[in-house]
């Protein structure tokens, strides 16, 4: 079973908010022939297309072969907040890899989160605003929240709001939640005029991207790597694997260390003056439940609500009845609403939530497993590869010789194990306070 086949459409976007709302991208050609080319990169989302970017401004020959449409994957349909810092709480990083490293991991988020701005600047499109709150339905969690948010004034210079019940209720109109604290430096976006202004760009730049086009063999061949695809073949000097959890058996070792799950996602109807009084300051939410709910206003004054996950390859028949249960729990005045847009997205997890970057071979870089905390990284770590392939790897490597542990049982068995798993820590979210 295919993850590229199962849920979705051949050479269609999947009927989301984003990709029913935003103005299309004019299809690629398919990639056909005998090429040769400097670099292939393999994925057309955001990390691939930020290494095909970076590199066609160095002057680099650069072909993206994406499988389906460009932005198909989780660059095109996730909830659309970029975070701070990385997946884990900076006291979790410093004990686990010591303070200098922690320092590291915490600077390359910061220049993460630059590079959306730059690019915004640049005149990329994707309804960029400030401000992402964290909350959460357990009142204990308040000290915890004050302690990091000290630590990282303490530690980061960076400055985050802790906010009270009354405080919280002020920004966000759930009875759901005790306690929170703001982040103004995150953001929220469009993640699919992202990926769409990022393919725009790097075409101008000079990258040739081919839709269509599915990568069936990676061979290195030392001198070379050869990609054949159903209708090309092509020979690289350097290979970008950026597929993430769709890579499978073209790379046995990052399939190993990523893993796909699913996320469903809503976009109610229009809500008016309702939508400023749920989030009156227009404010991203992530909660604090092991399988989180994040939700965010469009700019014409829909909710879009991420909520459930799954640990099997198809999505479930009726998405919009699997994500309003969450729904009403958090916002119960919306148990009703009707809900114009459903859909699910796969992306990649690692055990670690850190991504993961490996050198497969001497002349093929791979990065993926974004874990949840992705829009800003792989922008970053796309970047990251070009420029190792350009000849500084110090940032790649930065994650690239982080110690990073396979997921147990293999292909056959991963999933069921990792169900398990996650099936009896999320049953902490079902608990009573």
């Amino acid at each position: 079973m295919n993850l590229l086949d199962v849920n979705d459409a051949a050479g269609t976007h999947p009927r989301s908010y984003y990709a029913q709302t935003s103005p299309a991208l004019a299809p690629f050609p398919v990639a056909q022939g005998s090429i040769h080319t400097d670099v292939c990169v393999v994925g057309g989302g955001y990390t691939g297309l930020s290494a095909a970017l970076h590199l066609a401004r160095r002057g680099y020959d650069v072909l993206v072969l994406e499988a389906q449409r460009i932005g198909f994957g989780a660059s095109g349909r996730n909830g659309g907040q970029v975070g701070s810092g990385q997946r884990l709480d900076q006291d979790v990083l410093e004990t686990r890899y010591g303070s200098e490293r922690a320092r590291l991991l915490w600077d390359s988020a910061r220049e993460a989160r630059a590079l959306v701005d730059e690019l915004v600047a640049e005149g990329l499109e994707c309804d960029l605003k400030p401000g992402v709150i964290y909350a959460s339905e357990r009142t204990g969690d308040a000290a915890s929240f004050a302690e990091t948010a000290a630590h990282l004034a303490a530690q980061y210079d960076y400055q985050t709001t802790p906010l009270d019940q009354e405080a919280l209720r002020a920004l966000v109109k759930s009875p759901a939640y005790r306690c929170g604290v703001l982040d103004p430096g995150a953001a929220h976006l469009n993640p699919f005029k992202l990926v769409l202004g990022l393919a725009r760009a790097a075409h101008e730049a000079g990258a040739q991207i081919c839709e269509g086009s599915r990568v069936t063999a990676i061979a290195d061949a030392g001198a070379h790597v050869q990609i054949t695809t159903a209708e090309g073949s092509i020979t690289a000097e350097q290979v970008v694997l950026a597929g993430n959890g769709y890579l499978g058996e073209l790379e046995p070792r990052t399939a190993a260390h990523v893993m796909p799950i699913n996320s469903y996602m809503i976009a109610t109807a229009p809500l008016g003056d309702l939508a400023d009084a749920l989030l009156p300051q227009d404010h991203a939410v992530a909660d604090s439940r092991f399988v989180v709910n994040y939700f965010r206003l469009s700019p014409d004054r829909r909710l879009l609500f991420g909520g459930g996950e799954s640990y099997r390859y198809r999505f479930p028949r009726d998405i919009a009845a699997k994500v309003r249960r969450p729904l009403a729990q958090i916002f119960p005045q919306l148990g009703d609403v009707e809900i114009d847009y459903s859909w699910g997205g796969t992306l990649g997890l690692t055990r670690s939530r850190l991504p993961f970057a490996a050198r497969p071979s001497a002349r093929v870089l791979s990065a993926g497993g974004y874990s949840g905390h992705g829009v800003a990284l792989s922008l970053w770590l796309g970047r990251a590869m070009a420029q190792a392939i350009d000849g500084d790897p110090e940032r790649f490597d930065r994650f690239a010789e982080l110690p990073a542990k396979a997921f147990p049982g293999g292909p056959a068995l991963r999933g069921p194990l990792l169900m398990g798993a996650m099936s009896a820590a999320a049953l902490g979210d079902r608990l009573p306070f």
